[in-house]
């Protein structure tokens, strides 16, 4: 459902961004990097199963570089994930370290954030529920949410 109206994501308390992503540096050495592709739907897979790990929602983009925004509950559930001996995480990324470690074929990167009340803002307009208005609570953006600083003090 596409919103006409001008919105914003409202979200209690303080939640986690994640964004995380590959960049296909050889594009012909398919053998290196599709089993570091493949591993992602199988983390987001057994975090949608289990919510209780953190993962609130994602958004993912395909192109050379690959790209998702994943919201968490908090730093320290993100943290216990990637230690988990028993998730898919932890045998992903040491399969990384054997099969690619620093030969240059395949890069991945990750970048985190902690946001908390009056720390952040964001507006969609002719949008569906999206990124942090798909994670949090999305309400017409009017009165005291109208603009950018206004949001940023509520």
């Amino acid at each position: 459902m596409i919103h006409k109206d001008r919105m914003t994501a409202r979200m209690d308390g303080d939640f986690v961004v994640f964004l995380i992503g590959m960049r296909i540096n050889k594009p012909l050495a398919v053998h290196k990097y599709l089993p570091v592709l493949n591993a992602m739907p199988k983390m987001l897979t057994e975090l949608y199963k289990k919510p209780e790990l953190g993962l609130i929602h994602h958004e993912m983009w395909f192109s050379r570089t690959i790209i998702l925004v994943q919201y968490w509950r908090s730093m320290e559930q993100l943290i216990d994930y990637a230690k988990n001996k028993d998730s898919a995480h932890l045998p992903a990324w040491q399969a990384f370290n054997k099969a690619v470690g620093t030969d240059g074929i395949v890069g991945i990167w990750h970048e985190t954030y902690k946001a908390s009340p009056g720390t952040h803002e964001n507006v969609y307009v002719n949008m569906p529920a999206f990124g942090l208005g798909k994670a949090g609570l999305l309400v017409e953006a009017k009165g005291h949410l109208k603009s950018a600083s206004d949001r940023f003090k509520s």
